[in-house]
């Protein structure tokens, strides 16, 4: 008999995540170890679990699923780390996949896509959504005007301008991202500096025009 791929879960919406559980084990391919709605229990359940597969929703509470991905590798684990995400600009992608995910899922796609990905990114194969177009994901960000674009914000800068955009704050970025307060409020500074905006409104306002995040 065929052995099941390991999974764990990690996805703060409850009944999303139940689902997927669902559906990974009706395929009798997969088994599902455990699932959580948090990064800092995500860390623990790969750790303790030792699982082949981790499928993290980006936006995970306590511990930012991008953090998650650091300690697991600074762990040396053999885990490969699936990314779900409704997030469609290039820029998220790249940095997801530069920190170490080995994939990239819409969650809009179909249950099909999600289990392609798992069974290309176990293979040693990286997996972005059919509904992006990896082409222009990976073609790399045309030139743009100087304090006019985000794709000019350093990896870390850019993990802090999308949780600021989400309206966290800097104590909460802090704790997602493994910082210091005072560190974050030296990125806030820097992307509003790049950015030419000086207020969080203005970084909303700025995110709903680069369709970043949806019309409030």
């Amino acid at each position: 008999m065929r052995k099941k791929t390991t999974i764990v879960l990690a996805d703060e919406q409850t009944l999303f995540r139940e689902s997927l559980v669902a559906l990974c084990e009706a395929t009798r391919q997969f088994r599902v170890l455990d699932h959580c709605g948090d990064g800092e229990r995500a860390i623990r359940m790969i750790e303790d679990l030792d699982p082949e597969v981790a499928i993290l929703d980006l936006g995970l509470p306590k511990l930012f699923a991008l953090e998650v991905i650091r300690k697991a590798r600074l762990a040396e684990s053999r885990c490969r780390f699936l990314i779900l995400s409704s997030r469609r600009d290039h820029k998220t992608v790249i940095e997801v996949l530069r920190a170490g995910a080995n994939g990239y899922v819409l969650r809009t796609d179909p249950a099909d896509s999600l289990f392609r990905a798992v069974r290309e990114i176990l293979a040693g194969c990286l997996y972005v959504s059919p509904q992006l177009e990896v082409a222009k994901v990976f073609r790399g960000a045309p030139a743009s005007t100087p304090g006019q674009s985000y794709e000019q914000l350093s990896p870390r800068e850019y993990q802090v301008f999308t949780l600021l955009i989400e309206g966290l704050r800097g104590k909460d970025i802090a704790d997602r991202l493994d910082l210091s307060q005072k560190t974050v409020s030296t990125y806030r500074a820097n992307i509003m500096r790049k950015l030419n905006i000086h207020d969080i409104a203005g970084l909303v306002r700025y995110a709903v025009r680069k369709k970043l995040i949806p019309l409030r």
